[in-house]
């Protein structure tokens, strides 16, 4: 591989046809970048465009994102999935504030210190808003680089992982890195969206084509090599809708770690036996209205959960349980609600 000249022609080609209409595009306000590369891990743009002005809107600083109550910042976060990220940017920004004075650190190093940043956001926001001269490594670099260099090694070893890290600091821009590491980032970046995409990427039109192995040996799609899969499996959970008189439905937390970690969710039990036994419990004494709703599959990166929601409606007294809450339409929308949670409480809002 012809190592010169690479970042030079990423960079003419970021500027002619690379992405330059994002928002958060074009800025070195590390609280803009920050948020815009917690909400892009994992997530497409097109979903994230909507959710970054809505947090914008609400929180436009660092201190205004950590004063705000968790409930609040899930409630936003709510249908973007992967919530632990969401509890990570909450956590960061008070720790930002409490530690930092409010200013985000202005290296990597000190950056992938801060809770939910890992070392490529933490070179991603470093790159962008202080021009150091530090590599990304996310998925659409690691595309690039790995076909660029032909780079066999299968990065399910960290210690293969490392030597792509070295490989990425190889290739870095040396002069003008004020201009130069943004321009390269951001190229890098665009690239593996546009064209070095993980199926069917558009070779002709990529200007490192010149250097390419992966290429030259006609195998882009073979790149990058990863033997160790994320395990997948279904897991049933039957969910339980309880409606009082005045339209009010009852929450509660999920536990702290595992699927939902924190979020509002209605009671979860794991099949339908334990569920209708807690419904004869509630209705003892009382005239219930109960109906079993269509199933469907939530697919999680490791899950696929198939639902299987019950509602019931009935005029309560006494809680249907020690821990939850009723919380009526006017208070549940603005809760950090799974997004299958959110669309069946809104479909049922109206049921009778």
């Amino acid at each position: 591989m012809r190592v010169q000249g690479v970042a030079e022609r990423v960079m003419a080609w970021q500027a002619s046809h690379g992405r330059h209409h994002l928002p958060w595009q074009n800025s070195r306000d590390p609280y803009r970048v920050w948020l815009s590369e917690i909400m892009l891990q994992q997530t497409q743009v097109r979903t994230v465009l909507e959710y970054y002005a809505c947090f914008l809107a609400r929180f436009p600083d660092v201190g205004a994102l950590a004063k705000a109550p968790r409930d609040e910042v899930m409630g936003l976060w709510s249908g973007l999935g992967y919530y632990s990220r969401a509890r990570n940017l909450h956590r960061c920004a008070q720790q930002v504030m409490a530690e930092h004075g409010g200013a985000f650190p202005n290296t990597a190093e000190a950056l992938a210190t801060l809770p939910g940043i890992g070392r490529s956001t933490a070179g991603a926001i470093a790159a962008f808003c202080f021009s150091e001269r530090v590599p990304i490594l996310d998925a659409n670099a690691r595309r690039v680089l790995t076909r660029l260099s032909g780079f066999a090694r299968d990065l399910a070893s960290a210690g293969n992982e490392r030597l792509l890290w070295e490989l990425a600091q190889s290739l870095l821009p040396t002069r003008d890195l004020a201009q130069t590491m943004p321009r390269y980032t951001q190229g890098l970046m665009d690239l593996g969206a546009s064209l070095c995409t993980a199926q069917a990427p558009r070779c002709s039109l990529c200007p490192l084509t010149g250097s390419c192995v992966a290429f030259r040996d006609g195998a882009p799609e073979r790149y990058p090599v990863r033997t160790r899969k994320l395990s997948r499996r279904p897991e049933s959970w039957q969910l339980l809708l309880v409606r009082d008189g005045q339209e009010q439905v009852w929450l509660q937390r999920r536990p702290p770690t595992g699927i939902w970690a924190g979020l509002h969710c209605v009671p979860v039990f794991a099949d339908a036996a334990s569920l209708a036994a807690f419904v004869a419990a509630l209705g003892a004494g009382r005239d219930l209205v109960q109906e079993r709703l269509p199933p469907f599959v939530h697919v999680l990166t490791h899950r696929d959960l198939h639902l299987h929601p019950v509602l019931v409606r009935g005029n309560f007294v006494t809680r249907p349980s020690d821990d939850g809450q009723w919380l009526g339409p006017d208070r549940w929308p603005a809760l950090g609600l799974p997004a299958p949670i959110r669309k069946l409480l809104a479909a049922t809002q109206t049921r009778r």
